[in-house]
């Protein structure tokens, strides 16, 4: 055990609010699609990972990285959209198990294709950003970026949802989606344009994660688990609270793994999640019934 406050520790700490960034990105899409719809994306990390060979391969075919980003994005929307369309819409009015089942049906979908289609090898787009030492911390670059546009994009949704008639209609469906319809909301609509907006979001924490991470067909493994455990712990469909856990979360891997081991971080945060939600099920920041 190495855990002293010092210039490490600080250093662990700030590299947790950055970690923070991205973890709240992901939840973000997946809280909002349930929020609304009312449906959990089980599949939600593996778009993320349809996202970042999307990136990969057009990168590597001469797009620019801005533009490979874009068409990531884009891909990743309209998979949204198309999971709505093909999968969740047939069994909006099943039990909740079906939703989960058919959701968990796609991730594994999507897994085996990607194996099928690109082998198990990792891979990665070959940017280098480099880092920012500051007092003798030292801070990835590709980590301060991910955490600035990352914040941008939960600011360009928030003046979406409260700035614009969709995003209005989304809101108002998610408080009340029985009596919507009857106030001349297409709820049909609704829901598709929630999809690919969460969709999109998937899409944009790829093109972020291809600056740090490796691709292969079972990194959603690697964060799938986490973003459920973040939205959980925040309230499902809660987008602050899962904004607020993303950075407890992402403090207790991180400082737990500059104390002990990066294992050992991740151990800490799944046995705090236990916790909390033997003590609050519904979440720590759900509302209260």
């Amino acid at each position: 055990m190495d855990c002293h406050l010092d210039i490490f520790f600080l250093e662990a700490v700030l590299n947790g609010l950055l970690l923070a960034g991205l973890l709240a990105l992901l939840a973000l899409g997946l809280n909002l699609v349930f929020g609304v719809i009312d449906v959990v994306w089980i599949c939600y990390a593996e778009l993320v990972m349809v996202g970042m060979y999307g990136i990969h391969y057009a990168h590597k075919g001469g797009a620019p990285f801005l533009l490979a980003a874009l068409l990531g994005i884009l891909l990743v929307a309209l998979a949204g959209a198309l999971l709505h369309v093909l999968v969740i819409r047939p069994v909006l009015d099943s039990a909740p198990i079906n939703q989960l089942l058919v959701t968990g049906g796609v991730l594994f979908f999507l897994q085996a294709a990607a194996t099928m289609a690109f082998g198990i090898e990792f891979r990665n787009i070959g940017i280098r950003l480099g880092s920012v030492n500051l007092m003798d911390m030292s801070f990835a670059w590709s980590r301060l970026l991910t955490f600035a546009v990352a914040l941008g994009g939960m600011l360009a949704l928030w003046l979406f949802l409260t700035r614009t008639y969709m995003g209005t209609a989304i809101r108002a469906i998610a408080q009340d989606r029985q009596i919507m319809p009857l106030m001349g909301v297409d709820q049909r609509k609704v829901y598709l344009v929630t999809s690919a907006i969460g969709g999109g979001l998937a899409g944009l924490a790829a093109a972020l994660m291809v600056l740090q991470y490796d691709i292969y067909p079972q990194i959603g493994l690697q964060f799938g688990p986490l973003i459920f455990m973040i939205c959980v712990l925040g309230g499902l469909g809660n987008m602050i609270g899962g904004f607020v856990a993303a950075f407890i979360i992402a403090q207790f891997i991180a400082v737990g793994g500059s104390c002990f081991a990066t294992e050992w971080g991740y151990a800490i945060a799944f046995l705090f999640f236990m916790v909390a939600i033997f003590i609050r099920p519904q979440g720590l920041f759900a509302a209260k019934s």
